[in-house]
Order: C-alpha cells, then structure tokens, then sequence
C-alpha cells in the first residue's frame, strides 16, 4: 500500500502540471503514453519490442496519437488515416515477409491496438487543447475516478452479485451501479462549481453514459489481460501496473466525449 501511494503521488506531481499547462507539453505526454501502451501489448503477446512489428505498430500508434496539426504538410489528398492504412499494409507485408512466423491473427491485433490506444490518447490533448478544455477534461477525470473509486468501494462493502466473473471476478454489479450514482453526483457538484461552457444538464446526464462507457473499457482491458494470461498490462507504476491499467477507462470515455460534439 505504502509504494502504491506514492507512486501515486510522484505520478500526479508529474502529470497534473503537464495537463495545466496543455499545448505542446500534453502534446509530448500522450505520445509518451501511447508509445508505452503500445509497447505493452507487445509485452502481454511476448513479442519481442526490438523488430520491425513493434516499429511499424508504433509508428501506427503515434500516426494516431499525435495532433492534427502535424498533418498539415501533406498534400490534398492524403489525411492522417490514409498513413495509418500504409503502416497496416506494411504490417500486413510483413506476414509474407517472416513466411508468417508474423501472422494475420498478430497484423490484426497491432492494428487495432495501435487504433484504439493512439485514438485514446490523442483526445485526451485534444480535448485539453480545445476552448475551455482544461474544465471538459477535469469533468472527464472527475467522471472516470469516481467511477472507479465508487465502484471500488460499494463492491467491497455491500457487492454480492458479480458483474461478470469470467472476465473480472471481483467486479459486482452493486459497485457497478453505485458507480454510476457517484459519478452522476460528483459530475453535479462539479459542472456547478467549475464553467465547462456546456448545458450543465446536459453534461450531468452525459456522466451517467459515461461513468458506463468508462466500465466497459475496464471490463475490455480486464479481458485481453486474462487472454494473455498477465495480472498487470506492465510495471511502469509500482504498485499500479502499466500505462494501459491506468487509463484504461480513459481510452474509452475520451473518444466519446469526443465524438459526442463536447470538444
């Protein structure tokens, strides 16, 4: 307990700045992420880090993470997707090239990993970097931790009926629910004392789909780790995991905030 404190600590001394300050510095952290989240999916697969695979998924991923504004020097007709469908063809090359010791089955896991970590991550500076978007990403945060302390505690206290334990055992359904009551509450007392520029009605109801959408991307990070057969997605944070355990709620809420017109 004592290293998962301050682990937590020294984390949010460190990030909690970055996101003050936005611009390029959030810029520089969520590729940082990214690339990191990436690399423990190589490492939950066994895959070797140093190959042309974990280049190439890489690559993907930060196509995807880094802001769109990078994208400016190219010409008309080609966006940010159509390089990201150039690396997925490498990827997909690459299967011949190894006389598939690369297989598709791996192609398609670097593919959709690249696409759903590089996306998560890419909204969370979005987002910070849009008008008034230090307050839309505070709601965000507020949303997702008090989701997952909420769900935390009702479930140890009063949880009796698990949520769904073939995936996560220890997850009930009264944590669930008692998550999303919490996460409703705190998003009021927010949006009441923090201006986000949106209808606060509006983003009071928002957190009830969102404290949801943050438990299923658990849920998922909860699946592919017991695929994989890993406690941890990795050891970045003693006591805490890797990158991807952090913010695996986060990867699902950001992008739904997102594409919900909130930014």
């Amino acid at each position: 307990m004592k290293q998962r404190v301050i682990t937590a600590i020294v984390a949010l001394i460190l990030f909690i700045p970055i996101v003050l300050m936005g611009g390029i510095w959030i810029d520089v952290l969520v590729c940082a992420f990214a690339a990191v989240g990436i690399s423990e999916i190589f490492i939950m697969k066994k895959q070797i880090i140093v190959s042309w695979d974990f280049i190439l998924a890489l690559l993907a991923t930060l196509t995807m993470a880094v802001p769109d504004s990078f994208f400016k020097f190219l010409p008309a007709f080609l966006n940010k997707y159509d390089i990201f469908y150039i690396f997925v063809m490498l990827m997909l090359v690459r299967t011949v090239l190894s006389k598939n010791k690369v297989t598709f089955d791996d192609a398609g896991v670097y593919t959709l990993a690249a696409l759903y970590i590089g996306t998560g991550f890419h909204f969370m500076a979005a987002i910070r970097n849009a008008h008034l978007g230090l307050a839309i990403l505070g709601y965000v945060f507020a949303v997702v931790w008090s989701t997952d302390i909420a769900a935390y505690m009702v479930g140890r206290k009063i949880g009796k009926h698990k949520l769904w334990p073939v995936i996560s055992p220890n997850k009930t359904w009264e944590g669930s629910i008692g998550a999303v009551i919490c996460a409703v509450i705190i998003a009021a007392i927010y949006v009441t004392l923090v201006p986000t520029g949106r209808n606060n009605a509006l983003m009071i109801i928002l957190a009830f789909f969102l404290s949801i959408v943050g438990q299923i991307g658990d849920l998922v990070e909860s699946a592919y780790k017991r695929f994989y057969g890993v406690k941890d997605s990795g050891k970045m944070l003693p006591g805490h995991g890797g990158i991807l355990d952090r913010f695996d709620s986060m990867l699902f809420v950001l992008p739904v905030v997102a594409f919900m017109g909130i930014l």
